[in-house]
């Protein structure tokens, strides 16, 4: 099975980011924010390994 990393949303500025963890801050705006995992799990968005089109970009 192929590897992939995980797709990560600021809840602050929306910037999305693709890293195995979440980082202490985000890159975009600088802040100390919570992530959320925003990548797609099911078939119908594309499988692991893309961005889960109902949490966005």
């Amino acid at each position: 099975m192929e590897e992939f990393k995980n797709w990560w949303k600021c809840s602050n500025c929306g910037h999305t980011l693709q890293a195995e963890t979440p980082p202490e801050g985000c890159p975009s705006c600088k802040e100390k924010c919570a992530f959320i995992d925003a990548t797609c799990y099911t078939p119908d968005c594309g499988g692991p390994g893309n961005v889960n089109p109902q949490i966005g970009r």
